[in-house]
């Protein structure tokens, strides 16, 4: 771990969590890929007990917050989850890693060899304040950044669960 760069878990804290795809390219830039992603949220999510308060998937970056899990901690959780969605996009797209590594990065549907940045950003989020704060944030990043006019054309987020009072397409805990 780089020197400056402490977690603090075991507190009982939520964690607003950012990560990104490799050198930010927009590896979750399609409907399939944002699906893959949210899906394998869902299981990871259910297999490891942790509540999942918001989340956004935009198209190079993920942010979510959360709860600790039952057992390890958020850096096992996106561990898992990482990996999951990068070896099933890899599959998707029909190369191996072998393969992969002699392809060039700019060739049309290709996938760079690693799928996602080795860090991420994990805020532990201690008041309600801070809470509606993140969710604000996650919420308004897809009309901030242009992908969408108003956040419920972007199915790939917490919002309808929150302003709807709709499933969506991850289950959403009620956070303490």
């Amino acid at each position: 771990m780089p020197s400056g760069l402490k977690r603090y878990y075991g507190q009982g804290d939520l964690h607003f969590v950012t990560f990104s795809c490799y050198h930010r390219l927009p590896l979750l830039g399609t409907k399939s890929a944002r699906n893959v992603f949210v899906h394998e949220l869902e299981k990871v999510r259910n297999e490891m007990g942790f509540r999942l308060i918001g989340y956004v998937v935009m198209p190079e970056q993920v942010h979510l917050l959360m709860s600790e899990p039952l057992k390890g901690t958020p850096s096992t959780v996106l561990q898992k989850l990482k990996l999951r969605v990068s070896l099933r996009m890899r599959k998707a797209s029909g190369v191996d890693n072998a393969e992969q590594s002699q392809l060039p990065l700019e060739e049309e549907g290709v996938l760079p060899k690693a799928f996602w940045q080795p860090r991420f950003y994990d805020f532990n989020v201690r008041t309600i304040g801070k809470r509606k704060e993140k969710l604000n944030y996650m919420h308004a990043n897809p009309v901030v950044r242009g992908l969408v006019e108003h956040p419920k054309d972007w199915p790939w987020s917490s919002w309808s669960f929150y302003m709807k009072e709709e499933a969506g397409l991850v289950s959403i805990d009620l956070g303490e």
